[in-house]
């Protein structure tokens, strides 16, 4: 997030007197304000979060196990290619 983006959306919170404390304590330790301190802090939080869930990493056999999967024919579903072939409620 760039210091040009407008910030137009609010988040809020509820929290301990001790937390509360403590984010005080840390935004002044680092030099920031309570609220940059915690959106940055929340940001970067995110984005460990959520970095697992975009890059997958795979050792040269599972890759190519993949890859024979991803190569195999389809299989044949019995039950969903009749869900298939059903028409549907709306036609």
């Amino acid at each position: 997030m760039t210091s040009r983006t407008a910030r137009t959306e609010k988040l809020d919170l509820r929290l301990t007197p001790e937390a509360k404390q403590r984010l005080f304590a840390a935004a002044e330790a680092s030099h920031r304000s309570v609220s940059e301190f915690v959106l940055q802090s929340a940001l970067e939080r995110a984005e460990e979060t959520l970095a697992d869930r975009r890059t997958v990493s795979l050792t040269a056999e599972q890759w190519m196990a993949f890859q024979t999967m991803l190569d195999a024919p389809p299989r044949v579903i019995p039950e969903l290619k009749r869900l298939l072939e059903r028409k549907s409620p709306w036609e």
